[in-house]
């Protein structure tokens, strides 16, 4: 279930958010993390869905995966991908309680090796995985 990508090549973190993303939320971070190679301090950030599509992998669908980012004040602080389920095969995936219609949740995943930012918006969930920062 979790794959870790490699940073694009020739992508720059630390810059402005770009225009073309979508709002999914607002998310406050208990803990600090590294979203793709980058610290990403405890705090609150604002998660934007990106245009940015990952490669898929034969017999994945297009839309499963997409790039998001951590804003803070306007500037990207660290981006990950996220896995986008539909609210009908979420309860194939994940047990347990779920955000509410328009919310997020936060959890601490076994022993702490990762925190999961879960945010439903409009019918469909974006899991984000990223390992705790050292």
């Amino acid at each position: 279930m979790f794959r870790r990508w490699f940073p694009l090549a020739g992508m720059a973190m630390g810059l402005t958010a770009a225009a073309s993303a979508q709002s999914l939320g607002t998310v406050t971070l208990p803990v600090p993390v590294m979203a793709d190679g980058r610290r990403v301090a405890v705090g609150t950030y604002e998660i934007r869905l990106t245009s940015e599509v990952p490669q898929t992998v034969l017999g994945q669908s297009p839309d499963s995966e997409r790039w998001v980012e951590f804003v803070s004040n306007g500037v990207v602080a660290g981006r990950e991908l996220a896995t986008v389920l539909r609210s009908g095969d979420i309860d194939t995936v994940v047990n347990g309680p779920r955000p509410p219609a328009n919310g997020v949740r936060i959890d601490v995943l076994r022993g702490g090796d990762y925190v999961r930012v879960w945010l439903n918006r409009r019918g469909e969930h974006y899991l984000i995985h990223v390992p705790p920062a050292p």
